[in-house]
């Protein structure tokens, strides 16, 4: 059996699909209950009150940690406070974590939250891996959606840099992990397969949904979060090993006709 929670989100959707396709035995965390459907089995829980977790974990083999909130990050530790004193009620299953390349870099609000949740995993006493991947393909998209919806020139931070890649490729590497026979710990870092200025993304979007707006880099995100940023920290040119490029996700999103 193999318990993910973050099921209904970004990475969790595709996870849970080829975990069924695989023949596991998907079970799923939600705050709501669900019928089962497409393979999987759904629990009714709550992690940010420790309701159902109990009874959602038990009998796991492995448990794949998706879920997150990058609007509230401070809920993201004691939620996964709670999942693992379940675990370890349960047993000890592996735990399996998803995170980000340089959250022990950057001092970054949220990075810093989900370094947090790396340190509490490796002290737990639970068997665990942990895989750090760079940013998915629809959060610069979804930037860059808003602004585009002001009026005028966009405005974009000076000397940034990013290594989208593809959710369905995160959730490939994912679903490997989970089926392994053990447990791997820090497993190597996984990056799209370029490294492009936010400038060159941003024109290609507008390019992409035929939109003519000016773009301006004039000044550098100020702080200790933003050198990390310029410094290259969440990026892994070393491991570029993703497949889909920026140009072909937004050729998909937005056809031409």
């Amino acid at each position: 059996m193999i318990l993910v929670t973050g099921a209904s989100g970004t990475l969790g959707r595709p996870l849970t699909r080829l975990l069924a396709e695989a023949g596991a035995d998907v079970h799923a965390l939600s705050r709501r209950a669900r019928p089962p459907q497409d393979g999987v089995t759904w629990h009714r829980g709550d992690l940010e009150t420790g309701e159902g977790i109990d009874a959602a974990v038990a009998g796991a083999a492995t448990i794949v940690h998706c879920a997150s909130d990058p609007l509230h990050p401070k809920r993201d530790l004691p939620a996964a406070r709670r999942l693992v004193d379940a675990a370890r009620r349960q047993g000890g299953p592996h735990l399996l974590y998803i995170s980000i390349v340089g959250v022990d870099r950057i001092p970054y609000g949220y990075y810093m939250t989900k370094h947090a949740v790396e340190k509490l995993i490796e002290g737990s006493g639970l068997p665990y891996t942990i895989l750090r991947t760079t940013q998915f393909h629809s959060l610069p998209e979804m930037v860059l959606n808003v602004l585009t919806k002001v009026p005028g020139v966009i405005v974009l931070p000076k000397g940034l840099r990013d290594q989208p890649i593809d959710v369905g490729e995160v959730a490939e590497r994912l679903a490997e992990l989970a089926l392994a026979p053990g447990p791997a710990q820090r497993v190597d870092d996984m990056g799209g397969p370029e490294v492009l200025t936010l400038e060159e993304m941003a024109r290609a979007y507008l390019k992409a949904r035929g939109l003519r707006r000016p773009v301006r880099v004039p000044l550098p995100l100020p702080g200790r979060a933003g050198r990390g940023f310029r410094e290259g920290h969440h990026l892994t040119p070393g491991h570029a090993v993703g497949r889909r490029t920026w140009q072909e996700y937004l050729d998909e999103r937005h056809p031409r006709p």
